[in-house]
């Protein structure tokens, strides 16, 4: 069991994770605006310690409002802290292709196509599961969606830990 506290730090980043013997876990990473947290519980198979994280994954966006509004698509990210409406990042399905579209200062988000399949949110300060806003069979094309209090959390969804040697890792470049 990884009963026990697991740190690592470099530089001005630092993860910790503390499991307890009640197969619970708290998480705790900080790298430069970004603090997150998790907590949930574990399993250990072998080797690997599997997560469930409490958040719920997909879900850091909850949509205010939709419309057919124009003949391009737009997505408004409204939060009481303007920064955070920033770096906002559109994943949509355009012919079967995925691309990438950011959100502007204001927290508007520009998709310049007339038909889009779906279209997933991801934060790019506190990056996770990317969550649906629209899925094929919406023909809504305006969006005006907030951000959830999950959005600093870790759902930790599909992400397995290996535990060798008294040594915690995890798939390169997670965090």
């Amino acid at each position: 069991q990884p009963e026990g506290v697991y740190t690592f730090h470099r530089h001005e980043m630092v993860a910790s994770f503390i499991f307890k013997p009640d197969a619970t876990f708290e998480f705790f990473y900080s790298y430069g605006a970004a603090d997150r947290t998790a907590a949930g519980t574990f399993t250990m198979a072998g080797d690997t310690v599997k997560l469930k994280s409490n958040k719920e994954a997909g879900k850091d966006f909850i949509i205010q409002q939709e419309a057919s509004k124009g003949t391009t698509y737009s997505i408004v990210v409204t939060d009481k802290n303007n920064f955070l409406t920033q770096n906002v990042f559109a994943l949509a399905i355009i012919d079967g292709k995925e691309q990438i579209f950011e959100s502007d200062k204001n927290g508007v988000i520009n998709i310049p196509v007339a038909l889009c399949g779906k279209i997933y949110l991801q934060h790019g300060l506190f990056p996770d599961i990317y969550s649906l806003i629209k899925d094929d069979k919406n023909t809504n094309n305006y969006f005006e969606v907030t951000l959830s209090p999950s959005l600093a959390g870790v759902s930790f969804k599909g992400i397995d830990l290996t535990l060798k040697d008294n040594t915690l890792s995890c798939p390169t470049n997670y965090f």
